[in-house]
């Protein structure tokens, strides 16, 4: 029986198929062509504060916070030297540095206890205040001859609304040292360095806001 030169080609299409896909098994299967995914991670708001902080009345949104090329990224920076940056393997945050960080940010306002409404800028809440951060640091550091540990900055301007007034500025930095040889030790001196700066930045936001407030002699609710 004759074979038509097109049932031919189909034939030897098929062969060629099977015999890869045979190839593949032998090593693994199509799932070991697949790059391995990186391991996630997620760092906590902050939910303890000074109990002297006032109660305020007024209603806040935060920024989408400002960051250089090298931070607004889902990747973790590490530096090994002051003026270089790199970025570690097979590990990532479960955001964009700046959208991870603006979340945890406004749960970390909601945990005071001390705030009517508090909103990301994308909410459309009508805000007496905005703040503006910025992340100027958000990295591993192991330097020569220098502790490992965890560097995070973060400047912050608040505004009053509807004047788009600064009302103040301030920067807030905490260095941790990592205790252990793990990378969830470089995490969780990640997570204990970015909780004590958004601390300082809930408080420092209240208690100006709420100075500022009274000055303007908003009546009381």
């Amino acid at each position: 029986m004759s074979v038509s030169p097109l049932s031919r080609r189909l034939f030897l299409r098929q062969a060629a198929v099977s015999s890869a896909a045979a190839g593949l098994a032998g090593c693994g299967g199509i799932s070991a062509l697949a790059p391995a995914a990186p391991q996630v991670y997620e760092l906590t708001p902050k939910n303890t504060f000074d109990a002297s902080l006032p109660k305020v009345t007024w209603q806040l949104l935060v920024d989408m916070p400002t960051a250089n090329a090298g931070i607004d990224t889902d990747r973790i920076a590490i530096s090994e030297t002051q003026t270089s940056l790199d970025y570690f393997a097979k590990v990532a945050w479960v955001d964009r540095a700046p959208a991870m960080v603006v979340g945890l940010l406004v749960e970390s306002f909601e945990n005071t206890g001390k705030i009517v409404s508090v909103g990301r800028q994308i909410s459309g809440l009508r805000a007496n205040y905005v703040l503006q951060p910025e992340i100027r640091e958000f990295r591993a550091e192991r330097w020569q001859g220098q502790p490992y540990r965890v560097r995070v900055r973060i400047g912050a301007k608040l505004v009053r609304f509807p004047q788009r007034t600064i009302i103040g500025g301030e920067s807030f930095e905490r260095v941790v040292e990592v205790q252990g040889p793990d990378f969830t030790d470089v995490i969780r001196a990640w997570d204990d360095a970015l909780g004590g700066v958004m601390k300082q930045v809930v408080e420092w936001t209240l208690r100006t806001g709420e100075r500022d407030d009274r000055a303007a002699g908003r009546p009381r609710r």
